[in-house]
This record gives C-alpha cells, sequence and structure tokens, in this order.
C-alpha cells in the first residue's frame, strides 16, 4: 500500500479526531501538529507486523449547515 487516508474532523472543543479509510485506525489530539505525530504512531503501531504505506494523507472535513429562508 502505498498511501493511506484519514478523514480529519475537528471537533467544537477545537481539538481533532482521525479515522482512516478502509482499515481500522483512529486517534485523536488537541493540535494539528499533535494529530500529526499521533497519526504516525497509530499507523506504525497497526502495520506493526507488515509493510506500512509509505505516506499518510490528510483530509480535514468541514461541514457548513446553511439556512435556505
Amino acid at each position: 500500500m502505498k498511501e493511506i487516508i484519514f478523514e480529519v474532523v475537528q471537533e467544537a472543543d477545537g481539538g481533532f479526531t482521525a479515522e482512516a479509510l478502509g482499515e481500522s485506525i483512529f486517534t485523536e489530539a488537541d493540535s494539528w501538529d499533535e494529530l500529526r505525530t499521533n497519526l504516525r504512531e497509530a499507523v506504525q503501531a497497526f502495520y506493526f507486523d507488515s509493510v506500512p504505506p509509505t505516506s499518510i494523507r490528510m483530509r480535514l472535513v468541514r461541514d457548513e449547515v446553511l439556512a435556505v429562508a
């Protein structure tokens, strides 16, 4: 696997949660920099007995609700 993709959501408290698409990997952090570190550690731990992906893609998901009326 060349790349693993994480869907990242910023929580109401300002922290971040990240979940891998297609794998059972999940982590969270209080800052973007901490999230990067946690993602690397989580991926290395998940693939401890196999070849890990060569890159991690972080997709920030942003929901916005607009009033119509």
